[in-house]
């Protein structure tokens, strides 16, 4: 029987992280949810061993029922029926036995019937699912959503919706238009209140909307007529069962298949508002926004396990030239480099939650108590550094997550160009990674932030200064040279004050930053677990060549680079 939590040893090894013990602590409420409810942890080794188990169940389901239907999930595909969805026989096998098992509802809290997880938990299923299928896990993951319901909703509603999300039903969260993808301030779909009917009604289009015909959607509409930005936008929750949306068509994709990417159709479709007027894209899409890219980071993490272990399992078994083809270094430059940018990407996407989990427990324990002094600078300290973080691992882990895929059909050669091996369908579902949720180029325009308010500066500081097993020392020497390099590179770029000139090299300095950190994260990895050395050392010679690159080639620009970039629109 396969089991893809059990078989990787380095999800339990992040699980098992020191500052976990406080963010459990801070879930629980110091174990006193255990009063009040039977399956609630007493302490920190009981919430463990919780969490352990249901990884073991999530592995257990991925290995043996989500992975075996993803070939024909992908073949057979969602369709269309009286303008609804009806999933692929496997999508809704797998949907049905992550029902069965609980496992809907992981992050929300007790009361709604959900398992109180923290996110870090919550993440690494999210891990194993997309490793098993990176489709379905747009299905079973935009249970998220429901934490912006959480958050932001009133007690009532949470009372109605978040139940119905924890026994099974699917959710969506519905943002973009035909005209409206990145530029969220341009959503036309219009929100009316009906005074007869005392409530909101829906009228337009959406397009590109995953599982887009979900049970409860979250929905972008604009309730201030007249305006045309932001401002005039509001957030809505639309309940499938009170009809009104038909889904024109699911869209044909290149990837993802099973993961049905609806057109949809609201004619006067009834909904309600989520929190305040003209809050919708300001606050609360922000919010559901970070949540979503934390998610496409942990689905890209999966889709790079996925790529590696084809990619290894293929060249131990393919001979050329009367040997495995592992054995040419060729190969094995390609797959070592392969498993050090997964263990980068893993250690960065679980560092991220460790700071979302902090910072979003505090919030919730604000709405129940007045936070010390403390606690307060402890909560704002986390949400800069998960503000900064997640547009990072967004980028950095869905860029290589499409590197390892092309490897690993590389590795397999012509075999990986034809649908006899998962890399051919793993390379089609990585390459949407770095574009939904927010492109690359959105990502840097968000993390550029954290260059040029030396924010990022001041992590590697503090990674810097980490205790590391003596045998890293000339590692750490690499990276503190590297650290010189980037901090003469931002120098030399926020110097010119020119914003467009920091917009020219905002993915260079970007990418720097992103090296320098998941490389002291394998460096503090490996002081706890030897099993890391390996990557720890091949990424670090990839990033100070990377970095080194980028040094030289932001030493040697200047502003009037720029002019030689542009196109004449009329040429």
């Amino acid at each position: 029987m396969a089991n893809l939590y059990t078989d990787n040893k380095e999800i339990k090894f992040h699980l098992e992280h020191p500052l976990m013990e406080k963010i459990v602590r801070l879930k629980e409420r110091d174990y006193s949810f255990s009063n009040d409810f039977d399956f609630a942890p007493m302490n920190y080794n009981d919430a463990m061993d919780s969490y352990d188990r249901v990884l073991e169940v999530v592995g257990d389901i991925c290995g043996n029922i989500v992975a075996p239907n993803a070939e024909g999930i992908d073949e057979e595909g969602p369709k269309v029926v009286d303008g609804h969805v009806v999933y692929a026989k496997g999508t809704q096998e797998n949907v049905d036995a992550l029902v069965k098992a609980g496992l809907m509802g992981m992050s929300l809290p007790y009361k709604f019937d959900g398992l109180n997880f923290p996110i870090v938990p919550y993440i690494m299923a999210a891990d194993i699912v997309s490793r098993a299928d990176a489709g379905f896990v747009n299905i079973w993951g935009l249970q998220d959503c429901a934490e912006t319901i959480n958050e932001y909703a009133s007690e009532e509603q949470k009372e109605r919706f978040l139940p119905r999300v924890c026994a099974g039903e699917t959710m969506a969260m519905d943002l973009t238009e035909p005209d409206a993808g990145s530029d969220l301030q341009a959503v036309q779909l219009k929100a009316v209140w009906n005074e007869e009917k005392q409530t909101w009604i829906l009228n337009g289009v959406k397009r590109f909307i995953t599982n887009g015909d979900g049970d409860i959607s979250l929905v972008l509409a604009r309730s201030e007529q007249g305006t045309k930005d932001g401002r005039g936008l509001s957030m809505f929750i639309y309940d499938k069962q009170h009809g009104g949306v038909t889904v024109r068509r699911i869209e044909h994709k290149m990837g993802i298949i099973g993961s049905p990417t609806c057109e949809l159709v609201f004619k006067d479709a009834p909904a309600e508002i989520v929190g305040s007027r003209r809050m919708g894209l300001i606050k609360y899409v922000m919010a559901l926004m970070n949540g979503a890219r934390l998610g496409i980071a942990a689905q890209s993490v999966g889709l790079c396990e996925a790529a590696y272990r084809e990619a290894i399992a293929y060249a131990k078994e393919r001979e050329q030239f009367g040997k495995p083809i592992i054995q040419f270094p060729a190969v094995y430059e390609m797959i070592s480099t392969m498993k050090a940018k997964l263990d980068a990407a893993r250690t960065l996407l679980y560092e991220t939650a460790r700071f979302v989990d902090m910072y979003k427990t505090y919030a919730h324990i604000s709405e129940e108590r007045k936070l010390e002094k403390e606690e307060r600078n402890e909560m704002k300290k986390y949400q800069r550094l998960a503000d900064i973080y997640t547009p990072l691992v967004k980028g950095m882990a869905s860029e290589y997550s499409n590197e390892l895929a092309y490897d690993a059909v590389q590795i397999h050669g012509g075999s990986g160009f034809m649908k006899d091996y998962p890399v051919e369908r793993i390379y089609r579902d990585a390459r949407i990674t770095s574009i939904y949720e927010g492109t690359t180029q959105l990502q840097v325009v968000a993390a550029i932030r954290g260059v040029t308010t030396g924010a990022y500066l001041n992590q590697i500081k503090i990674y810097e200064a980490e205790p590391i097993s003596p045998e890293l020392e000339k590692l750490r020497s690499t990276l503190i040279e590297l650290t010189a390099d980037y901090e003469k590179a931002v120098e030399t770029v926020v110097g010119e004050d020119n914003n467009e000139f920091i917009d020219y090299h905002a993915r260079r300095l970007v990418e720097m930053a992103g090296h320098i950190i998941m490389s002291y994260l394998l460096l503090i990895d490996t002081t706890r677990d030897a099993m890391f050395l390996r990557s720890a050392k091949n990424y670090v010679s990839f990033a100070r060549a990377k970095v080194k690159a980028n040094a030289e080639f932001i030493r040697a620009s200047e502003v009037s680079d720029l002019e030689f970039h542009k196109f004449n629109t009329k040429e």
